[in-house]
């Protein structure tokens, strides 16, 4: 069993809580400040931590993060002078197992600890490993996120997931629910770069009827649709910065209040959110605010993207294989071995999704028994190249000779934004995530206009 590590800045209460605990047969290891905790943290990594939430040098709750980032199974006990309901709010929305206000008793104090450990002995070996629910693949990428699933599941901490468009951030999701206490209440999801920002607080927070133009019936949001479970916001960073601002004081206070409602109600939701951009670089830019960046950033679980899942893309592409034959009544047994090498050279940019789209394409216009080189759509063909060909109407055009847009000249609209699309995802390495970000769209609308093309 590994020590409690009790981190208290008071000398005399440090020596209280280690006294009262060591009585009571407990091993304790004590730190007086954040960095001292957060480096005993790492040497003990301890089950059950007693955190102040007051330290000299440090924030309690900045502390608890990073301790919750290495180790999400933790059970922080936070402990503080201040008795303010939304001080107890933001310890549990930030990941906190149970909140303790001075003074207590030393029976409060033991119960608190006796709890999370026997909790924390009753998960430890048991929680199941390897592929979740919905997910396919072994990769030591992917075991590390199973297991964080597992981990951040039995807790209330806010997680934050990451990764390129079409890696499985809703299906990540979905799986950390399931993994949780809430099972079975309700999983609603949101994809807050779907809606447009007018409606976005009267889908998330709900309104009344005649409280707007068009608002002809009550209507629950979602935050309240989702009461007992968890409510899923996907592509969080293009929330609108008003709508923001509300969503970090439902997260203080937990409660929520309808458009043209006149009081606010309590609601018990678990918030889990998504983006496939870089959050940090949203907040240096001005668009997403940080201090709701630090309350959702809580638990953060990173999906690879295929590329670098090794031989995931093979164990992905013939369960799909079989559940698309299965579907549209053909008969594929399997790929053939020229076919793998493709897959497993291929750089993905649409991730699982587009490696989904390529064996559909195959199954739908093609009938086994092996899946062969010349099924595959035309970027895996010998002339296509790994990237889809820009047609010769629309390659770069010379510069003019005073510069200027004459190049463009005589060329449509569409040939120009396809030109542009295509230029600009080359000069970044062929990265569509940071052609986006270039270009001020969402990554999906780079997928879906490149596939678009590919079709033509």
């Amino acid at each position: 069993m590994t020590p409690i590590l009790l981190i208290e800045d008071t000398p005399s209460l440090q020596l209280v809580y280690e006294s009262v605990l060591r009585n009571a047969g407990h091993e304790v290891v004590s730190a007086g400040t954040a960095a001292e905790g957060l480096s005993q943290f790492r040497a003990q990594r301890p089950q059950v931590v007693l955190l102040d939430l007051v330290l000299p040098d440090r924030s309690g709750l900045d502390l608890m993060r990073d301790l919750l980032e290495i180790a999400p199974e933790a059970h922080v006990i936070v402990i503080t002078a201040n008795g303010s309901i939304n001080r107890a709010v933001e310890a549990m929305r930030g990941g906190a197992y149970e909140f303790l206000l001075k003074p207590f008793n030393e029976q409060r104090l033991l119960h608190a600890v006796e709890t999370a450990l026997a909790d924390s002995t009753r998960h430890k070996g048991t929680a199941p490993t390897g592929p979740l629910a919905g997910f396919i693949g072994s990769s030591p990428a992917m075991t590390q996120v199973y297991d964080r699933i597992h981990s951040v599941g039995r807790s209330m901490a806010s997680v934050f997931i990451s990764g390129e468009s079409g890696t499985g951030k809703e299906l990540c999701a979905q799986a950390v629910h399931a993994a949780s206490p809430r099972a079975n209440g309700p999983f609603v999801p949101l994809n807050c770069g779907a809606i447009p920002s007018d409606l976005l607080e009267s889908e998330v927070f709900g309104h009344l009827k005649g409280s707007f133009t068009g608002a002809i019936a009550d209507k629950p949001g979602a935050a309240a649709v989702a009461d007992g479970g968890t409510l899923f916001l996907d592509e969080i960073c293009e929330m609108d910065l008003n709508l923001q601002t509300k969503l970090l004081r439902f997260l203080q206070t937990s409660t929520i209040q309808p458009v043209g409602a006149p009081q606010p109600r309590k609601v018990n939701v678990r918030i889990v959110c998504a983006t496939n951009r870089d959050p940090l670089e949203q907040v240096r830019l001005g668009r997403f605010r940080e201090d709701l960046y630090y309350r959702l950033h809580v638990v953060p679980i990173h999906l690879p993207p295929l590329r670098e899942r090794g031989e995931d893309v093979i164990e992905i592409a013939e369960e799909a294989l079989a559940r698309f034959s299965n579907e549209e009544g053909r008969a594929f047994a399997g790929l053939s071995e020229e076919v793998k090498t493709l897959l497993r050279a291929h750089h993905w940019p649409g991730n699982v999704r587009q490696l989904l789209n390529v064996l559909r394409h195959a199954v739908v216009l093609n009938d086994g028994p092996l899946v062969t080189r010349a099924m595959l759509p035309r970027e895996f063909q010998p002339q296509a190249g790994a990237a889809p060909a820009v047609p010769a109407a629309i390659r770069t055009p010379a510069p003019a000779a005073g510069g200027g847009l004459d190049g463009l000249i005589g060329m449509t609209l569409a040939e120009i934004e396809r030109l542009v699309i295509e230029e600009t995802i080359a000069r970044h390495d062929g990265s569509v995530p940071k052609a986006a970000r270039v270009l001020d769209v969402s990554p999906s609308t780079l997928y879906r206009k490149r596939e678009a093309w590919n079709r033509s």
